[in-house]
């Protein structure tokens, strides 16, 4: 009986952990507004907030500025003359 109760206590304590954030990378790109709202509270306390989900916003800042990296660079034809 006791060494039930103790592993429903573990299981129990293990299911109230620190929950991981909902926001994707992807579900932030696509919100812009709630980006840039989770950019200014992590400049204002990056504590609070986590690593992980500033992290995910981070990254999705530099996958909207950089894009999806497929274009390629099309150098021109003639050197430019200066």
């Amino acid at each position: 009986m006791s060494r039930t109760a103790i592993l429903l206590l573990i299981v129990a304590l293990a299911a109230c952990g620190k929950s991981d954030p909902t926001e994707t990378v992807e579900s932030l790109m696509a919100n812009p507004e709630l980006l840039k709202e989770l950019q200014q509270q992590c400049k204002v306390d990056h504590a609070k907030v986590g690593d992980e989900l500033c992290d995910r916003v981070t990254e999705a800042t530099r996958r909207r500025f950089f894009g999806d990296g497929k274009a390629p660079y099309n150098p021109p034809k003639q050197a430019p003359k200066f």
